[in-house]
């Protein structure tokens, strides 16, 4: 039976010390939505997120990691990828800490590489709409992305879908904000840009009456964070992968 062990990968790792702007770069990678914080001698101290990588909007900033730092999911290599996924959930994270007895860090195991095989070998069941959640923050195309800003900051979403007169017109992430030094300068400044201008247009639904099953295999497919649910057009709800995971039998 696979392990922990068969899904370790090298993860960039930080300093309490170094500069935020440090952890943004790694962040902008689309494989890391969290970097690890360890000492001296590669011993876990915690964790910062995509989230904290937008609280300082300053292309330059003297700011360190070390006010950020939060407690950290971690796993031994030995553990069940059941048992790192429930770790996941639990943390409500995107990745895992593996680390030895001493605590050190080995490497870590991102939730994106896990979920296939996670869906592959257990059984989910329900339609979309019992997994779902229902009561969704969204945002219009019109609003300036400082509001978009804030709300990632005060409830830590990845992503918010973009409705206009009831209908779904887009998503927008904390990967978009994240990315471009020309959307972080404008939130920075207060210069009044619009979602709608950087916002994805090319948005992956599902229907609610659709199995969870069909949802977990569009998420693999398009390897995309949230999925959102429409009845026709209009959004009802949106699915991750952790609200999937929570199908499992």
């Amino acid at each position: 039976m696979r392990t922990a062990q068969d899904f370790i990968v090298e993860i960039p790792v930080l300093k309490p010390d170094d500069q935020i702007t440090r952890a943004r770069q790694i962040l902008r990678d689309d494989r890391f939505r969290e970097v690890y914080v360890v000492d001296a001698k590669k011993t876990l101290l915690g964790y910062i997120d995509i989230t904290d990588g937008l609280r300082v909007t300053a292309t330059k900033s003297n700011v360190t990691i070390d006010g950020f730092v939060r407690d950290a999911p971690m796993i031994s290599p030995h553990d069940s990828i059941e048992n790192v996924a429930r770790t996941m959930r639990q943390y409500h994270t995107d990745s895992a800490a593996v680390v030895d007895e001493k605590t050190h860090v080995v490497g870590g195991i991102l939730l994106a590489d896990l979920f296939p095989v996670i869906i592959s070998r257990n059984e989910l069941h329900g339609p979309v709409s019992r997994c779902m959640s229902g009561k969704v923050v969204s945002a219009n195309p019109a609003d300036e992305l400082q509001k978009v800003y804030t709300l990632i900051i005060d409830s830590g979403f990845s992503a918010f879908p973009v409705v206009e007169k009831k209908r779904l017109v887009g998503i927008i992430s904390r990967r978009d904000l994240i990315s471009h030094k020309r959307v972080r300068s404008a939130i920075a400044q207060h210069s009044g840009a619009a979602i709608g201008d950087v916002m994805t247009r090319d948005v992956v639904t599902i229907a609610p009456d659709e199995p969870v099953r069909a949802a977990a295999e569009l998420i693999v497919k398009h390897d995309v964070s949230l999925l959102p649910v429409t009845d026709g057009e209009h959004l009802v709800g949106v699915i991750n992968r952790h609200d999937v995971l929570a199908a499992l039998a």
